[in-house]
């Protein structure tokens, strides 16, 4: 399988903003976009001309980097938007919300959208009380997803439990911590997605 093996805070920087791909690491000094607030590489401290082209890639290749996403798969989600009822740009965001690596993160039982996703990976995480190691598998309304009972004792969920309660949970979400248990009310909408992505110029790359 494809994936992305190179430095995360090398996208944080070609972005020039905090994607918080590192967990903790995003909000303490040693983040990288605080002393080195440039893209990378030789030329990453030039001007270059801002087109409505490259205004429109960015915000892509935004969107995808924070929900860790290669481009493959992204198309066929803007694809699958594009066929739904309503605005293209706030299915998209929806679909990319709904996911469980995602569900796993938003909801504190990870540091991160790349710890949840080893979390689904290994087997942690149950979905209406049957394990699910897809983490682009797609939650829907009402369902319940939770750490197994023989993963609870790992250091990770331990730690997540202790912190409960320190990270604000999306309104569609609710977390039960002592049983490290999440329950899915029902499915985003745009006004409740926090993410910082003009979805509408993503839109317009793609109709191109």
């Amino acid at each position: 399988m494809a994936r992305y093996t190179g430095a995360d805070c090398r996208r944080c920087r070609r972005e020039k903003v905090k994607l918080f791909l590192k967990g903790s690491k995003c909000d303490g000094p040693k983040c990288p976009l605080e002393s080195r607030p440039y893209p990378p590489g030789q030329h990453g401290r030039g001007r270059p001309k801002e087109t409505e082209y490259l205004l429109q890639l960015r915000e892509k290749q935004k969107a995808r980097r924070i929900y860790g996403v290669l481009e493959k798969q992204f198309v066929r989600y803007y694809e699958e938007a594009n066929r739904r009822t309503g605005k293209t740009g706030e299915n998209l965001l929806q679909i990319l919300e709904t996911r469980l690596d995602n569900v796993v993160f938003r909801a504190g039982l990870a540091q991160s959208r790349d710890m949840a996703r080893q979390v689904v990976k290994h087997g942690h995480v149950l979905v209406n009380g049957k394990k699910v190691d897809i983490p682009s598998y797609r939650v829907a309304e009402h369902d319940i997803v939770e750490i197994r009972a023989k993963s609870r004792e790992l250091t990770p969920f331990v730690v997540a439990q202790a912190q409960a309660g320190s990270k604000t949970v999306p309104a569609w979400l609710e977390v039960i911590p002592a049983a490290l248990k999440v329950l899915v009310h029902n499915l985003p909408v745009r006004q409740i997605i926090d993410t910082q992505v003009q979805e509408q110029l993503i839109v317009e790359l793609y109709s191109k």
